[in-house]
């Protein structure tokens, strides 16, 4: 067993050792159908700490040969499948994170690498490895990995599954490293593309963040399936946790679902499936505390400077975001790099692909997923652009004080202030958009509530529900918002619809509160009314 080459279990048995691993060998009847066919070319894109790696380990596991697997998949869902055992250890594999290669150190001058050098030293191990098991096919001083292959191919008839993880490392680090792009992309030709690797290749697998480059209207790989946060069907259930796995998650180590579901879920994908952040919900559970996990391994400086783009008004719509809106997007025209942008469509798509927005395809609209995100973009935009939000956002702790108070006219003040500094972004057509200043408004009680937005009561939907977290003492609260009407009139039609109706099994304080915006005066009236339940 190498580095590189047939490189072992012990990957994936660590996974699999791990206090919480989650069963997703089933993905193995996707690759399993599709190994030695047309569609053996399979490009899957997903955000850092992802389970990007872990998949890569299972796979190699799986299929490599000169070792037994089966005690590592007896009691997987795998091994249910009619095709188990027909692809098990049946191929040689190279398995390589091109982030090893890239950030290799010279011993000689003590800096990284270049990008060049890492591509001709990821040919170099590997084919050293190739060569221990395969002396008399080819020369040992051979330098082409596709030609290597090719000619174990011819000599023995064997076929290769070559797995690279992080394969997008050259194209995210050395973004205008165009030499490095080229000779790069010659490699994965002669891998992937050409004549000859339809002859030795059983299996491509690429993984990283971004999808596959386009240059102009053509990916430079135009024959992989592509499965990305945006297109991952049929494979989305592979992408994170599913609801259902969480909520076991949940059971198992006695945690409130509906925190963890507020804090790391939030990622639609396909037909509205739900997943959820896999790092950071198996940190919650090992920790026994919910808070940000996922987004410390990054700074938030990388998101700060692609919404700092202001293509289009990005920023406004991201102020909007933040409040719990939704903006209009179209990912399509996006080049799959991190430095082609001509729109605000490219940062949306971008920051689609690194987990920071969620995507709703049916919609066509992004969103931030969850309060996790939403703490990273609250750290992204603070300084002098984004004063006007970041002051909005620190009043509506006073905004939240003065509700529980039932101080009618500050809370019309404190509403009235966000509109007033919003106005450019947020403008009063409805009461859709009174609701995204509402929300914006009451940010601070994220700390304090899950939030429901038209939340269905039987007899119509509630505007804005804040209901308190398990352990808190807050009151919860009922509001209903009316353009050009009156702020009474929001209270009556909380009690003649019987909006209180679906927190039925919440017992305490209640606050029903009526916000109305008269547009003639552009002044904001407010009434709070204290129940029982």
């Amino acid at each position: 067993m190498g580095l590189y080459f047939n490189t072992g279990i012990e990957k994936f048995n660590s996974a699999l050792c791990s206090k919480i691993y989650i069963d997703k060998t089933r993905f193995l009847e996707y690759t399993n159908s599709v190994i030695n066919t047309e569609n053996r070319y399979l490009c899957i894109s997903r955000p850092r700490r992802f389970g990007k790696s872990i998949t890569a380990a299972m796979l190699s596991a799986y299929y490599g040969k000169n070792y037994d697997a089966s005690a590592l998949f007896a009691n997987r869902m795998i091994a249910k499948s009619a095709g188990y055992r027909t692809y098990l250890n049946r191929y040689d594999v190279i398995e390589v994170d091109m982030n090893v290669f890239r950030h290799r150190i010279n011993p000689q001058t003590g800096w990284t690498i270049t990008a060049c050098e890492a591509v001709s030293l990821f040919q170099k191990e590997v084919i050293a490895e190739i060569w221990e098991a395969y002396p008399d096919c080819f020369d040992r001083l051979e330098v082409d990995l596709p030609n290597v292959l090719a000619k174990v191919h011819a000599q023995t008839g064997t076929k290769f599954v070559i797995i690279l993880d992080e394969w997008d490392t050259i194209f995210r680090e050395d973004a205008t490293d165009e030499a490095a792009q080229s000779l790069y992309l010659k490699l994965l030709r002669g891998l992937f593309k050409n004549a000859i690797a339809k002859e030795f290749l059983a299996l491509g697998y690429l993984t990283g963040i971004l999808p596959i480059k386009k240059y102009g209207t053509q990916s430079a790989l135009n024959n992989f399936d592509e499965f990305t946060m945006i297109n991952p069907e049929p494979l989305e259930e592979y992408v994170g946790f599913t609801q259902e796995e969480v909520e076991g998650l949940c059971r198992e180590y006695q945690m409130d679902f509906q925190e963890v579901k507020k804090w790391y879920d939030g990622y639609q994908l396909g037909k509205q499936l739900h997943i959820y952040n896999p790092k950071s919900v198996v940190d919650a559970m090992r920790r026994h505390k919910i808070t940000n996990y996922w987004t410390r391994t990054e700074t938030y400086e990388s998101l700060r400077k692609y919404i700092s783009m202001n293509y289009d008004g990005l920023q406004e719509e991201i102020i909007e975001m933040l409040g719990g809106g939704r903006c209009r997007a179209n990912p399509d025209k996006f080049q799959n790099d991190m430095v082609t942008f001509t729109s605000k469509d490219d940062v949306y798509a971008l920051l689609i692909h690194l987990g920071y927005l969620s995507y709703d395809y049916d919609r066509r609209e992004v969103f931030i997923p969850n309060e996790e995100v939403r703490s990273e973009f609250r750290n992204a935009v603070e300084g002098n652009e984004w004063t006007t939000v970041i002051e909005a956002i620190e009043a509506s702790e006073n905004l939240l004080r003065a509700t529980w108070r039932q101080e009618e006219e500050r809370v019309a003040e404190a509403i009235e202030k966000v509109h007033r500094e919003n106005i450019s972004v947020i403008k009063y057509n409805d009461e859709n958009s009174l609701s995204c200043v509402i929300t914006l408004a009451y940010y601070s009680a994220m700390e304090e509530y899950t939030r429901i937005r038209e939340l269905p009561t039987g007899e119509g939907f509630a505007d804005v529900v804040f209901i308190p977290r398990q352990k808190s003492r807050r009151p919860a609260m009922v509001i209903e918002l009316k353009y050009d009407q009156t702020a009474e009139s929001a209270i009556d039609q909380i009690k003649k619809k019987k909006y209180t109706s679906v927190l039925s099994d919440y017992r305490g304080e209640l606050l029903l509160v009526g916000i109305a915006y008269d547009k003639k005066t552009k002044k904001h009236t407010c009434r709070i009314e204290k129940i029982q339940e």
